[in-house]
């Protein structure tokens, strides 16, 4: 194994098309908090967090430079309304509660609270087209939660 020196995740970036609407998402309705918001010129370094939690955070994010190219930034515009950019998993400690407060705000909900063999779990989109999912864990073992699926899968064939 190599030795490295990396310690921990300080910011990951999610692509939004319009900050200030992400920001009107993610913290009006996720609860996230604005933490830095900077015009650097060439972009707009615009990260949230949780509140109680230094890191990780979010880089609410462009498409475009200074990294990527005008072709690029069209590019990854297209694929990230068609939500095939990744995701954001998020926890929550009353996975119904939080997924009742986001329905009625009328966030776009992909799938409703299912039970998993690793808790509770919905899936949503945020306005941009990146999916969320919000589960509250049970606190199951991965070798509970391999077994769980090997199950189901032997009762499905």
């Amino acid at each position: 194994m190599t030795t490295t020196h990396v310690s921990s995740l300080r910011i990951t970036a999610v692509k939004v098309l319009d900050q200030d609407e992400a920001i009107d998402f993610y913290c009006g309705k996720l609860g996230f908090e604005v933490r830095d918001d900077a015009d650097l010129g060439f972009m707009r370094w615009l990260t949230i967090g949780l509140p109680g939690q230094e890191h990780p955070q979010l880089l609410l994010e462009l498409p475009g430079g200074p990294t990527q190219d005008a072709e690029t930034a069209a590019q990854l515009r297209d694929l990230l309304t068609k939500g095939a950019l990744g995701g954001v998993f998020l926890t929550s400690d009353d996975v119904h509660a939080t997924y009742a407060a986001l329905r009625d705000a009328g966030v776009e909900i992909t799938q409703e609270p299912v039970e998993q063999p690793y808790g509770t779990d919905f899936g949503l989109r945020d306005p941009f087209g990146n999916h969320i999912r919000i589960s509250q864990l049970n606190g199951a073992t991965d070798q509970e939660i391999e077994r769980a699926y090997a199950e189901q899968a032997d009762a499905g064939s």
